[in-house]
């Protein structure tokens, strides 16, 4: 079963869980919107991955990364963007 990559970020204050499908449209990705608020805990973003059809691979932990929101401007706002491995659940992704 094909890897792919699964990425959290935020959008005026509400944050969306979606899985990266190279070759596929931006517009048909796997997403999950959570309400405003806090960052997901660990155990929600897992329950929405499941209900997407992913699974972790084994090993995988969340790797954060921030990066501006306006590029080369250091006064830009930051935004923070988190990624881990998965993989389908039935193999519908591959």
């Amino acid at each position: 079963m094909s890897e792919r990559t699964a990425q959290l970020s935020v959008r005026d204050g509400r944050w969306t869980l979606y899985v990266a499908l190279m070759g596929v449209p931006v517009s048909q990705w796997p997403e999950h919107h959570f309400g405003a608020g806090v960052v997901p805990t660990p155990s929600e973003r897992s329950r929405a991955l499941t209900g997407l059809g992913f699974v972790f691979t084994d090993g995988a932990t969340w790797a954060w990364e921030e990066y501006p929101e306006q590029p080369d401007d250091d006064t830009s706002p930051v935004r923070l963007l988190a990624s881990i491995r998965v993989r389908s659940r039935d193999g519908s992704w591959s």
